[in-house]
């Protein structure tokens, strides 16, 4: 920038260039104004949204889409509190996001400043890292260290808050100077001769199994576990699903896994959707391997399998992998292991191909799977997932290169930022995001902000008129007579998309599915096709 009379506004926005920051997803508020002024001398862009959670949202599925950290940026006090929800699907979905939040000035505390709060310890249950810029010459240090920590051993948000005389205050020609290194991550060491051990044992196993946490799941991520695979011969199980071993796109997979005699968490934890490695869903006599950067993380595996954890190595993935990678390949494959995993992944019911045509009630299979045509005909293309049981039925039923969902948060309203964001980070693949009727009450104002910065894509709702997750949970677990406040009006989505200046069409025939998607696209639009479906529960697939 070069700037003469350089403020921390501006040493701010220069340091995120020097990063190689080119996309910001904001909304505009008081503590943030230098920020926005500073950005004229810039070659950065603002996605300006409707509602800080979404710009947040955003930022998680861009930096899940691109591999490069995901920023936020929002004003103080109640713009603050309303983007901390957001941090939550980021954090659990292990995605380098950075919060950076206006903040009251540092010489109005305690005085009652204007929307003056403890953002810092707000956030700080919901990040790696969570602190107040303190100084105009700690700015472009504040920012290096936070980009370094979201991207360094599990990847994950963190949280600064800058307060509005720090960004006006002069930035002085004495401040430490960055380069380009100091945005790099911490990477770990490994010693080898640990690592083969652990590889031995491993491969020792008659029925072995790795199982890799949500990092690794993005489609850079899923080929680096695909080359895993190739060189242990051993299947590798990806999972990042609040269903857990339950997860609709891992097919019939819970009924194999408690065959596994030895499993390497591959940075993933064990927690309630491994169902705490207890019986029935995985075996009792099943030894386990670690490896994972946290040491927290690495006793949470020896509090709940004890003395099955045979190996442990603290290490950060990616460099584990490599390691893993370069060592010489042991032991016999067990190629029939090998298939039975991935035939009980592939499986899908049958039945699903065959279901008379409907109106109205179109089963959740018939409104998802013709969408596949159009996640097809591109080799970039992205499925965006919400929660809830239409999330559930999108994933079993479709695939894509990329795939963006709401995380082991099990969150819900996030598929329309993200899908908002994936426009912005694959500006020429399709891009289809599922959600259900409920939850695009969350976040529809953000087809404003798709309409305005012209990013178009195929929102489809799945509208059965209910919140149907919990009302699955009334009638199985209460009855059917006693289900409550989950009733919602089968209402015109398609209508509001259009009223922002969007395109809308309301289904109500399975056989015009794909014909309304493929107008849609055509359009160039940001897109809603309201489909009037069968509130089913989400698929529990089995082959017996």
């Amino acid at each position: 920038m070069g700037l003469e009379n350089k403020n921390g506004a501006n040493a701010f926005i220069e340091t995120l260039e020097l990063a190689g920051i080119d996309k910001i997803f904001t909304l505009s508020g008081n503590h943030i104004m230098p920020i926005y002024d500073a950005i004229f001398e810039s070659n950065i862009d603002l996605i300006h949204t409707r509602h800080e959670a979404a710009a947040v949202h955003m930022a998680d599925a861009w930096a899940r889409l691109t591999g490069k950290v995901g920023i936020a940026l929002v004003t103080g006090g109640p713009g603050h509190a309303n983007a901390i929800s957001a941090l939550y699907t980021a954090s659990m979905s292990e995605s380098p996001v950075i919060l950076f939040s206006g903040h009251a000035p540092i010489g109005q505390l305690g005085k009652g400043a204007f929307q003056e709060m403890l953002q810092a310890d707000i956030a700080a249950p919901l990040t790696k890292a969570s602190w107040v810029c303190q100084e105009s010459k700690n700015i472009a240090q504040d920012v290096a260290k936070a980009i370094r920590i979201a991207k360094s051993g599990r990847p994950g948000p963190v949280h600064v808050s800058l307060p509005t005389d720090v960004l006006e205050a002069l930035y002085p020609d004495t401040a430490t100077k960055i380069t380009p290194d100091s945005f790099a991550p911490e990477y770990s060491t490994i010693n080898s001769s640990e690592l083969e051990a652990l590889i031995v044992q491993l491969k020792q196993a008659k029925k072995p199994l790795i199982l890799a946490g949500p990092m690794m799941q993005s489609k850079d991520g899923r080929s680096t576990l695909k080359s895993l695979e190739n060189h242990l011969s051993t299947p590798v199980v990806g999972m990042e699903s609040p269903r857990g071993i339950g997860d609709p796109s891992l097919g019939a997979f819970s009924e194999i896994l408690n065959q596994a005699d030895c499993i390497l968490l591959l940075g993933k934890k064990i927690d309630f959707t491994l169902k705490f490695a207890q019986s029935p869903g995985i075996n009792q006599e099943c030894v386990f391997l670690q490896i994972d950067p946290d040491q927290e993380e690495i006793n949470r595996a020896k509090n709940a399998v004890g003395n099955r954890l045979s190996h442990v190595i603290k290490a950060d993935i990616p460099t584990a992998i490599q390691a893993i990678i370069q060592l010489r390949n042991t032991g016999t494959a067990n190629t029939d292991w090998q298939n039975e995993v991935q035939n009980a992944i592939q499986f899908r019911p049958v039945a699903w191909n065959a279901l008379p045509k409907t109106s109205n009630n179109i089963h959740p299979a018939q409104a998802l799977k013709p969408l596949q045509e159009i996640l097809d005909s591109h080799p970039d293309s992205v499925l965006i997932s919400d929660g809830g049981e239409i999330g559930q039925w999108a994933q079993a039923c479709l695939n894509a290169p990329n795939r963006v969902i709401n995380g082991v948060a099990g969150s819900i309203g996030s598929a329309l930022p993200f899908a908002v964001a994936a426009r912005v980070a694959k500006p020429d693949a399709p891009i289809v995001s599922v959600m259900g009727d409920g939850t695009f009450g969350f976040h529809s104002a953000e087809i404003d902000t798709a309409v305005r910065y012209k990013l178009p894509f195929v929102l489809v709702v799945g509208n059965d008129a209910r919140w149907n997750a919990e009302y699955q949970i009334q009638v199985r677990e209460y009855g059917k007579d006693r289900t409550i406040g989950c009733e919602l009006l089968p209402s015109h989505y398609e209508k509001v998309c259009e009223a922002f200046g969007g395109y809308g069409e309301l289904v109500q025939d399975s056989d015009n599915v794909l014909p309304a998607a493929k107008r849609a696209v055509a359009t160039n639009l940001p897109s809603c096709l309201n489909i009037m479906i069968e509130g089913l529960a989400a698929p529990n697939i089995k082959r017996n």
